[in-house]
Parts: C-alpha cells; sequence; structure tokens
C-alpha cells in the first residue's frame, strides 16, 4: 500500500492516454487518498499522478467520490480473494472466518484509516441514508452465502438478504467501532466471530 513515485514515469512511456487502464487510474487515487485523504485529493492530482489528461480521467470518472467509491469496492473485493479455502467448514462457519477476516483487513487498511481519521464524513451518507456499491456487492456475497448455509443445514432459517444485513452490520461496527474499545485486533476478530456464528446458528 506504500505510494509509489509514479510520477518517475514519463506519459509517453505509457503510451497514448486513452490506453491507461482503470487499474492505474485507481491505484493513484488510492495512493492519494490513503496519504492525504479524500477531501485534499483532487482529480488533477489523480490525473497527474497517474499520468492521464483531466480530460481522460473525467471521462471515466465524474468527481474524486465516484473515484473513492470505485477504490473501496475495488479494495473489499481484493480483500475477499485473500480468503482461502475452509476443507470440510460448514456454511455457517464459512461465513463467519470470512466475514471476520475481510473486517480485519478493512479495519487496517490505509485507506479506511485515512478516511476515519481526516473524512469521516464520507462514511455519513452510506452509515446513515442509503448503502453504496460496496455494501450492495458485500451484501450479495453475505447472502449467497447465507442461502449456502441453510441448504447444508448450518444456518437458520429465514431471509438470507435479511440475515445478511444484520451480519453486515455487525461487520460494520466492528471495523468502524471496534478499535475505539480496545487495540487489540485479534480480540475484535474473535468477538465478531463469535457473534456471527451464534447468530446464523439454528
Amino acid at each position: 500500500m506504500v505510494s509509489q513515485d509514479l510520477n518517475s514515469r514519463s506519459a509517453t512511456a505509457r503510451g497514448p492516454a486513452n490506453a491507461v487502464d482503470d487499474e492505474t487510474i485507481l491505484d493513484a487515487a488510492r495512493d492519494l487518498m490513503s496519504t492525504i485523504g479524500i477531501r485534499r485529493t483532487t482529480m488533477a492530482d489523480v490525473a497527474r499522478t497517474a499520468q492521464v489528461s483531466r480530460a481522460t480521467l473525467y471521462r471515466r470518472y465524474p468527481n474524486v467520490q465516484a473515484l473513492a467509491a470505485a477504490v473501496t469496492t475495488r479494495e473489499f473485493v481484493a480483500a475477499l480473494t485473500t480468503v482461502g479455502l475452509f476443507d470440510g467448514a460448514t456454511g455457517r462457519e464459512t461465513i463467519a472466518r470470512t466475514v471476520a477476516h475481510v473486517t480485519s483487513a478493512a479495519r487496517s487498511h490505509p485507506l479506511l484509516r485515512r478516511i476515519v481519521e481526516l473524512d469521516p464524513e464520507f462514511l455519513m451518507p452510506y452509515l446513515l441514508h442509503r448503502t453504496g456499491r460496496t455494501s450492495r456487492a458485500q451484501l450479495e456475497a453475505l447472502t449467497s452465502g447465507i442461502a449456502a448455509g441453510q441448504a447444508d443445514g448450518s444456518i437458520r432459517s429465514g431471509d438470507p438478504a435479511e440475515h445478511a444485513a444484520v451480519v453486515l452490520q455487525l461487520a460494520w461496527s466492528s471495523a468502524l467501532t471496534g478499535p475505539v474499545f480496545t487495540e487489540s485486533a485479534d480480540l475484535l476478530d474473535a468477538q465478531l466471530f463469535d457473534l456471527i456464528e451464534r447468530y446464523l446458528r439454528p
């Protein structure tokens, strides 16, 4: 997650501006936002760091908020892909382990920590008023996993989407407010696993 000297390479070395892929742009946005915060990051900063024209950047993302949403969604997906396979685990245990793992990664992620420290208002709409792209992706994954757990008999009956919403609320609480109450990441992970496992148990 350490910012690289993205400006050290010339734009011509990359080829035409419109040939720069989204990953390069999102990497640049992530590095800037993780360092100076969302409010202080400008579209000009991102364009300069990614070595694309501002016109190219605006064609793909209308503003910094859209970039931040895209970055956070990508980082969530990346954390999810680091979850290993749990041989012989029930659907309930898989959900509990996966959520604890991804929440732990989110809690310590430089971007989320910087948002909490410098730009907490960025999170408010998603916590108080609406779900964002990242939350919708999380809810979809949880709903599918919970339905699989109900099929194998390890998760109690009920609407999988409703169960998923409760599990996600627990995860958000652990990621955002957990560090206020304890500095032990291991304790927070263990507590979250236990809460989810007990909640989903038949």
